[in-house]
């Protein structure tokens, strides 16, 4: 048996290819600007804009840094397989980029009333990985 085989007979696991080089120029602290700007499909990108603009208190420029890095990801689950549905694993470092700005994107949904929308990504991140919810919410 593979280790993601589904037994309920669902689409196996999405598994992002590794994107090393937005990951290793945010590793060395080069500025997330600069990253997002060379980068602009790496979703870690962005998901590191809007975790820091969350942290300073820019929720609006946190919910449009998360929106844009929520699309990239999207796009790049779609050229890898996905089709609307099925797991997204956090366990699985190349989909972090992406579940860190779905959660992103809830959690700014939620601060500026946009309830329909906080509650959506908050289903979509645990259909993707309830591990996922876990971890980013902590």
């Amino acid at each position: 048996m593979s280790l993601h085989e589904n037994l309920l007979g669902g689409p196996p696991p999405t598994l992002l290819p590794d994107d090393p080089d937005p990951r290793v120029d945010l590793e060395r602290g080069a500025d997330p600007y600069d990253v997002a700007a060379r980068y602009p499909q790496s979703s870690l990108a962005w998901a590191v804009l809007a975790d820091q603009a969350w942290a300073e208190g820019r929720t609006v420029e946190s919910y449009a840094f998360a929106r844009v890095g929520y699309h990239r990801g999207l796009d790049a689950l779609r050229r890898n397989g996905w089709k609307g549905h099925g797991p997204v694993p956090w366990s699985h470092e190349s989909n972090r980029g992406f579940l860190r700005c779905l959660y992103a994107l809830q959690r700014a949904a939620a601060a500026i009333s946009e309830t329909d929308e906080a509650e959506r990504c908050a289903a979509f991140l645990n259909d993707c990985d309830p591990a996922a919810a876990e971890a980013l919410s902590r």
